[in-house]
């Protein structure tokens, strides 16, 4: 019988019709009751669909934040732009506010070290994987030009002089290459380590340190080993002019001006000073941090990474240094020094110092260098400081560099907002701003960037694990951060070690109406705060509303007692500060617990800018915290808050601070439930919860071959360690996977199970024999199913999943910056991963909450190659007849979204409707009556309640949208912005201004209906309302599932856009969901991506690429085009400073560097070539793509010089020729004139 009505599903539910570029579903398939109706064909809806393919194209635009992971520092003296080196082989170039380049090695080694050429508009990186590789900068993006690719040799340092064309490269062997930057080819010429060193040394120098000619003669070059052994090379004469030895390693060089003398750092915190005349010992010894102890001994010190040493003409020389301080000092925060004169200055840093580098007036090593700032690059910051003044003060950052300040746990991005919105916000959060800056304007000024035409007000959204909130100003492709705010001061400061070190107050989604501009916040420990905004501060008390949304399996007695509980909150004599709402299952007041977050009671004073109103909590229950929120959605025009967990929905009215509704989700069904669900036995419910409580896991387990599994609906179950989620993995007695620690069969659980802890959350398992139809479990969480054996959990005795009423339910904040798991998208790993990624993607995450309930395993994320990698494992059936879903299953509420629509096919009129997703794919509508009037409005009760209509799609429900019968988006009604605490005419009425759809008269066949598109993580489909007929219907995908779906509007029109686990970036044509683009574009490999991607419109989105940056993307075709217009340029043409005149005695007795030529000692004719198996020369791929670049590149650049040359070279013929002219010409007149002197040489005068 069971298969005769599956076959039946089938023949109902895969009859499309394909037209007009879209496929028309079964109207069954949207039909409440599964009865077919007439749906209207394709062509009977009018939508002129204007988007076609070539309006999409997927690339790129700009990174924000700090480079995640820094590694090297490089500046240009005279473009004045700062490079910075990242171990993922990022490069990041800035220049003054505007200009900010991303580039990326194709390898992704390490970069070990950048080197300008100085007023070039060039590159040189040297990375891990022991390449060199040449970037053009004279390009809006640049390109490599030529990599050299080392075979033999590993590269430790680079150098290269200024203005020279020849590039000195140390390897780790301890041998110095020079390699021509034109050609990018080795030269000849080879500095090896054992002609640098004495015959007479018997031990290996290491690697080179460093390198650097001389300021007094380019001809001498400086090389220094890791081993303490200094050496002056004579390129000229192939020797050594003298070689330094001292005791302990060396890890910077730096030279004084005059090249006289230079001073090295050292790894035990010393600075040596050496003079050239005599360079058997150090000139002078210095421990800047090191104390003479009692017993006259120097305290040891940590070494001293890097030092510079520069002069300058008003005062005494700078000597700039990091590290050396005492290990005695444990704890103590890394430290820069700067030393002038007798002055010695500390500056602790927040983070390790990665770098420094100091600014100069002058590109030359040989002039005086006049330092004005030091740019030291941290770990997690970057920081420049004011060398010019007394007290060293910093430049204040105009770049976005403080992104994660506080790990970045979600995004939302907003385009086209209000134009007033970013103004408002900045002036608000101007008043904030830290002061103590230095005065002068930011000294990395770089590049030009100008305001593209084609820019429009976009906000940023970030929410961090502190609890704070970040807006920031995205126009024009630049991120400058607007207003911050904290949520943790809604709250009484936690007393000492309520919290620990957890972070409690960390956010886990927003919803903002920039029209209303209510704001709304989700924090991870189950609770929302709603703001509204002002321009005034305000004396306010912040209301608080507790809700009990627990659906627990023990509280149900029958199923008579669940379907007569009340689902709506009676009102009572409740303060409006502390409401309860009945719960789902019923139950006493009694064993519920307030949150470890307590709200302000007392009157408070809140500064202009967003001020918060309502507080909305979720209550413990039985010493159970509340399962996490996993939607949100609010309406300004309703003055109504909806959210929803895996237990159920609420529905609160923020205008009247009182609960409407707080139901569970199997509740919201009524009689159109499309599932046959089994009833509970009274007495085996009330056996079990009574017996848990004494019993242990060996009291049940005693037959070592009975397989314990749960259902594949607890998969938005909150599940805090490893055990448990391995435990909830298991779907059938073929794919059951405990840790091997626990037994050789991963099929069978042994009897003793002493490591198997539940968590206060798990799922409730049960003993099983044979419970499965068509490879599906047909009763998760049943218990029916077996010979009367008692239902089970997995909880030993002491160790039942309870949580103490003292023990916090926050687990540290899921930041998405913090991701890093590794989950495989192929077709046959992906299901694995997708239970982990469904978690924490909906706010359900798998920490540990308490150190009891530890895993056997070393990461909460390692999941088996060998479970679940079956489709039929993972998928969910949706033929009614076959799925029997228990009273109890959880079903997550996974969207939600306020609108005027139709809850029931014989509507007439479009009401105010909540749109409800689940995790099962279904999508319910559950009417509302809202009064008009203002005053009504605020006096008489919202009416709402199920009984809407119910569609049905596969997967979990991600995304609503609606249109008009012509295909134009309805916006949600909203209600115009008005200060609260404005002073002038108080009593004035709140306007409403709710946006309506008008169907286009000629619709007849639409009447006054409108399209639904309902996206979920499998498939999409667009319902005709409100008779509910599916007109088109299309699978996204088979192998995966959509992580992230959106309806934007793109080139004046709309469609549907979809980011897939497997990288895949997608958008559909709407109404006829016609795929219009299908690029793999990003592979997901981590959480971090699948959390923070979202859409906007415009054909813009985002996400996390790094815990520290942002990375902005647009598949719009229209703004790739636009692109090169709204980037900065890099390269400025400026004139290289002439250098100074040195005067006659100086360039007399200082030495001939001027006469020195590098081509004549290094090229190919005096060196010769050097050996081809040493390093390989790679083309880039710059050169046939550089013929694509717009004219601002550095071809387009070359074409006009080339244009110019030739232009010369007509004008120069045209000389020439008027020369030759004139030379034919005066030979001409030569002639005539001579022969007019022959004529009348001879002939007196009387006889002209």
């Amino acid at each position: 019988m069971k298969k005769f009505r599956k076959v039946l599903d089938g023949l109902t539910t895969s009859s499309p019709v394909s037209g007009g570029g879209g496929t028309v579903g079964s109207p069954s398939c949207g039909s409440a009751a599964g009865t077919p109706t007439t749906a209207p064909t394709p062509r009977e809806i009018d939508v002129q669909e204007t988007l076609v393919s070539e309006n999409f194209q997927l690339c790129k635009t700009v990174r924000h934040g700090f480079p995640y992971q820094p590694t090297a520092l490089a500046f240009d003296p005279v473009q004045k732009i700062l490079a910075i080196g990242s171990r993922s082989g990022g490069v990041r170039i800035l220049g003054r506010p505007g200009v900010d380049c991303y580039c990326q090695h194709e390898s992704g080694a390490a970069v070990l070290q950048l080197q300008f050429l100085i007023n070039e508009g060039a590159l040189v990186t040297a990375c891990a994987d022991d390449t060199l590789h040449l970037w053009n900068l004279r390009q809006r993006r640049p390109a490599v030009l030529h990599s050299l690719k080392f075979n033999r040799e590993r590269i430790t340092f680079c150098h290269l002089p200024f203005q020279s064309k020849w590039l000195y490269v140390g390897t780790e062997r301890g041998n110095t290459h020079i390699v021509n930057i034109e050609s990018f080819i080795l030269s000849g010429y080879v500095i090896m380590w054992n002609k640098a060193i004495e015959l007479s040394t018997k031990t290996h120098p290491g690697p080179v340190v460093h390198l650097s000619d001389s300021p007094k003669d380019e001809g001498k070059l400086l090389i220094g080993f890791e081993s303490g052994t200094v050496v002056q090379w004579d390129l000229r004469a192939k020797k050594v002019d003298f070689r330094i030895y001292y005791d302990e390693a060396i890890h910077s060089v730096s030279w004084h001006h005059e090249g006289k003398q230079f001073m090295c750092s050292h790894s035990d915190g010393s600075l040596t000073l050496w003079n050239l005349r005599n360079t058997t010992k150090p000139f002078q010894v210095t421990f800047p941090h090191g104390k003479i102890q009692k017993d006259g001994r120097k305290e040891s010190c940590k070494p001293i990474l890097k030092v510079e040493y520069k002069t300058s003409r008003s005062s005494e020389p700078f000597i700039i240094f990091s590290g050396g301080l005492s290990y005695d000092k444990a704890g103590r925060r890394p430290t820069l020094t700067i030393m002038h004169g007798k002055a010695i200055t500390v500056l602790e840093m927040d983070h390790p110092i990665v770098e420094f580098m100091v600014l100069c007036e002058t590109p030359y090593n040989n002039e005086v260098q006049e330092p004005y700032a030091v740019v030291v690059l941290l770990e997690k910051d970057l920081i420049v400081v004011d060398l010019t003044q007394s007290n060293f003060p910093v430049f204040e950052n105009p770049y976005p560099m403080d992104v994660h300040e506080s790990p970045v746990t979600c995004t939302a991005y907003f385009a086209d907002c209000p134009p007033d919105i970013i103004p408002i916000l900045y002036s608000i959060g101007a008043k904030h701003k830290k002061t103590g800056y230095s005065q002068k304007e930011w000294p990395i000024s770089g590049g030009t960037w100008t305001l593209g035409s084609h820019t429009y007000p976009e906000i940023i959204i970030t929410g961090h694990a502190d609890g704070s909130i970040k807006f920031w100003d995205a126009s024009a492709i630049t991120l400058q951060m607007l207003y911050k705010m904290k949520t943790s001061k809604v709250f009484e400061k936690p007393k000492g070690g309520d919290t620990g070190d957890d972070d409690p107050f960390a956010v886990q989604m927003v919803s903002w109406c920039p029209q209303s501009r209510i704001f709304c916040v989700v924090g991870i420990a189950a609770h929302i705060i709603l703001y509204r905004f002002s321009k005034y501060d305000a004396n306010t008390q912040i209301v608080s509303l507790e809700v009990r949304l627990q659906c627990e399996t023990e509280d149900v007695i029958s199923p008579s007692e669940t379907e007569n509980n009340p689902c709506f909150s009676e009102p009572g004599p409740h303060s409006p500060h502390h409401q309860h709402a009945s719960s789902p299952r019923g139950g006493t007041p009694e064993g519920m617990k307030d949150s470890c977050l307590k709200v302000k009671e007392r009157s408070v004073r809140v500064p202009p800018g967003y001020q918060a109103e309502l507080v909305v909590q979720l209550l413990w229950v039985d010493g159970e915290p509340p399962q996490q929120i996993t939607s949100v959605d609010i309406n300004s025009a309703y003055g109504l808050l909806a959210f929803g967990n895996c237990n159920g929905l609420a529905v609160v009215d923020y205008l009247q601070k009182t609960i409407l509704l707080c139901m569970s989700t199997l509740d919201l069904y009524g009689s159109s439930d499309p599932y046959q669900r089994l009833t509970r036995s009274p007495r085996r419910n009330r056996q079990s919860t009574s017996e848990f409580c004494m019993r242990g896991l060996s009291n049940f387990y005693s037959d070592s071959k009975k397989r314990i599994r749960t259902s594949y609906q607890s998969l938005t179950e909150l599940s805090d360690n490893q055990q448990s989620i391995d435990m909830e993995r298991s779907r059938s007695p073929t794919s059951v996977h405990y840790p091997s620690s626990l037994h050789n069969d991963p099929r069978v659980l042994p009897e003793p199970v002493a490591s198997l802890r539940a968590s206060h959350h798990s799922p409730v398992f049960y003993l099983l024999d044979n419970d499965h139809v068509n490879g599906h479990c047909t009763s998760p969480t049943s218990q029916p199913c077996s010979a009367g054996k008692p239902r089970v959990p997995a909880a030993p005795e002491g160790r039942l999943a309870r949580r103490g009423p003292g023990r916090p339910p926050f687990r540290k904040a899921q930041s998405a910056a913090c991701m890093e798991i590794s989950l495989p998208v192929s077709h046959t790993e992906g299901y694995a991963s997708r239970r982990a990624m469904l978690q924490q993607l909906h706010g359900v995450t798998m920490y540990s909450h308490d150190e009891h309930h530890t895993t056997t395993t070393s990461t909460p994320y390692c999941w088996s190659e060998r479970a679940e990698s079956r489709e039929n494992s993972f998928s969910r059936s949706r033929s009614s007849s076959v799925s029997s879903i228990d009273r109890d299953t959880k079903e997550a509420i996974t969207t939600l979204q306020f609108g005027e629509s139709f809850a029931r096919k014989n509507d007439l009129i479009p009401t105010p409707c909540l749109w409800v997703g689940t995790s099962l794919g279904v999508v319910l509508l559950i009417p509302m009556s809202i009064p008009t009037d203002q005053e009504e409005r605020m006096e008489e009760s919202v009416t709402m309640g199920p009984g809407g209509a119910v569609l049905m799609l596969k997967g979990s429900v991600l995304r609503f949208g609606f249109l008009d019968c012509v295909g134009t988006l309805i916006q949600s009604p909203y209600e115009v912005w008005r200060d609260p605490n404005a002073p002038e005419d108080p009593d004035r009425l709140r306007r409403r201004k709710l946006v309506h759809f008008s169907p286009s008269s000629s619709q007849d066949t639409c009447g006054e209906g409108h399209l639904a598109v309902v996206c979920s993580e499998r498939q999409a489909k667009v319902f005709l309302m409100p008779s509910q007929s599916c007109l088109f219907v299309h699978n996204i995908t088979e192998s995966s599932f959509v992580l992230r779906a959106d309806i934007v509007s793109v080139c004046n029109s709309v469609c549907l856009a979809c980011f897939c686990a497997n990288g895949h970036v997608m958008t559909l044509s709407l109404p006829s969901l016609r795929p219009l683009m299908d690029v793999n574009y990003l592979p997901l490999t981590d959480m971090r991506i699948a959390r923070t991607f979202c859409f906007t419109n415009g054909g813009q989105a985002l996400y996390l690429s790094s815990p520290t940056e942002i990375q902005r993307i647009t598949y719009s075709q229209e703004m790739c085009d636009n692109l090169q217009e709204m980037l900065g340029e890099l390269f400025t043409p400026i004139e290289t400073p002439e250098a100074q005149n040195r005067g006659f005695l100086k360039g007399f007795f200082g030495g001939n560097s001027n006469n020195f030529d590098r081509e004549e000692l290094f090229g190919e004719a005096a060196a010769g070539k050097a050996s081809r198996s040493l390093a390989q020369h790679i083309p880039g791929q710059a050169g046939m793509e550089g013929m694509k670049v717009a004219a601002s590149g550095v071809v387009g650049d070359l074409a006009r010089a080339r244009i110019a040359l030739d232009e010369r070279g007509q004008r120069l013929g045209e000389l020439e020729e008027r020369t030759a002219l004139m030379m034919t010409s005066a030979e001409v007149f030569s002639k005539h004139a001579h022969e007019m002197m022959l004529k009348y040489k001879d002939k007196k005068w009387y006889q002209l």
